[in-house]
């Protein structure tokens, strides 16, 4: 049975490593963009595209998956900070609230011409943080216009007070999820060492 991750994420492959699957890597070629301003419908609208990217892609029966994640607070979707200076806004933005991190994910099962998509949603309590540590935190973090500019694993982390949720959801899929989507499809673990 062939497994493909959509993604080259490398928290994705670790994700997917811990767990013990074995599968390919195949990235998909679709520019992210969706209409949808729920942040729900825009993660699946968006995992959604991906798989059907690298289904396009490959030959032969598979099982894609695929997921995209975005951050959002009071209705307003964190997009890529195209500049420090926008990561530091988005991070001042979040200071001592509530932010929510919702993952997209999609299987499409090319063995039972099947897809499933869905979503996953985790709560990131973020501590007040002052202008002089957000400024060392943009300036210091390698990944700071990955994201949403709050990268988590890594400096973003001093900022977390809790987190309410599946902890790899964080990290842009939820094996939980996926593995209890995959067993209502008819597979099991075995089906993928």
């Amino acid at each position: 049975m062939r497994l493909i991750l959509a993604s080259s994420s490398k928290n994705r492959k670790n994700i997917f490593n811990n767990i013990g699957w074995k599968y390919d890597v195949v990235t998909s070629k679709v520019e992210e963009h969706s209409e949808a301003r729920d942040p729900r419908q825009y993660v699946m609208d968006l995992s959604r595209d991906k798989a059907n990217s690298v289904a396009s892609q490959i030959e032969g029966k598979a099982i894609i998956v695929s997921a995209d994640s975005v951050v959002y607070m009071d209705g307003h979707i964190f997009e890529k900070p195209k500049s420090k200076e926008e990561a530091f806004n988005n991070i001042k933005l979040m200071s001592g609230k509530v932010v929510y991190l919702n993952t997209g994910m999609t299987i499409k099962d090319l063995y039972q011409d099947k897809e499933i998509v869905f979503s996953d949603v985790v709560e990131v309590h973020v501590r007040e943080a002052d202008d002089e540590d957000i400024r060392w935190y943009v300036e210091n973090e390698a990944n700071v216009l990955n994201g949403c500019g709050f990268t988590i694993p890594g400096k973003a982390e001093i900022f977390v007070d809790k987190i309410v949720g599946d902890f790899n959801t964080m990290f842009g899929i939820s094996p939980s999820c996926v593995y209890y989507k995959l067993k209502e499809l008819g597979y099991s673990m075995k089906d993928f060492e």
